[in-house]
């Protein structure tokens, strides 16, 4: 999952809690005694979020169907197909209102030194409400691709998400229900 799924998550939580679930990414180690406790709450509610995501069935499933030579960068793509999704499923007046509060959250505050710069161009560029435009989100899941080092292997798994489309929508639905039932 990404931004908009655990914003959504986490937001009956305090701001602490919800911005500790939306910094978590650039957060490393177990070590989170600096943190405020609701903020550090937030981050291993993200961490949980993640292990449920990265070990149910209909993510195997997904990223079996990736091309071999990109499985291994299948999650990173598959976490924003998943926003995507959700983008679309969610009811537009508490989508926005959600995403107004993670913005100015995230404006309001310092992010993690890896999250740091590019907090401020996904409020300025509106990369949560972007996510419900498939091409906003195949073009999100290429730029990762471009900051990591050789080929860009993301933007290759563009074809097979585009060909997979209706799969993978229907295995988002299966993985949001569970997730929802399990730690919604």
């Amino acid at each position: 999952m990404n931004f908009l799924a655990h914003g959504w998550l986490a937001r009956a939580g305090s701001n602490d809690f919800l911005y500790g679930n939306l910094i978590a990414d650039g957060v490393k180690g177990a070590d989170l005694a600096s943190w405020p406790d609701r903020v550090a709450q937030g981050i291993r509610h993200h961490r949980r979020v993640d292990a449920f995501v990265d070990g149910h069935p209909a993510v195997s499933g997904a990223r079996a169907r990736a091309p071999s030579p990109q499985r291994r960068y299948a999650g990173i793509a598959l976490d924003l197909v998943w926003d995507h999704f959700l983008a679309n499923e969610l009811d537009l007046a508490a989508r926005d209102e959600l995403i107004e509060r993670c913005y100015r959250l995230l404006d309001a505050r310092e992010a993690p030194d890896r999250l740091e710069p590019m907090m401020p161009v996904m409020i300025r560029q509106d990369w949560l409400r972007g996510y419900a435009d498939f091409d906003f989100t195949c073009r999100a899941v290429s730029g990762i691709g471009r900051r990591l080092t050789g080929p860009n292997q993301l933007a290759r798994l563009i074809p097979w998400m585009q060909a997979d489309y209706a799969r993978l929508a229907a295995d988002f639905r299966v993985l949001w229900g569970d997730l929802e039932a399990a730690l919604g």
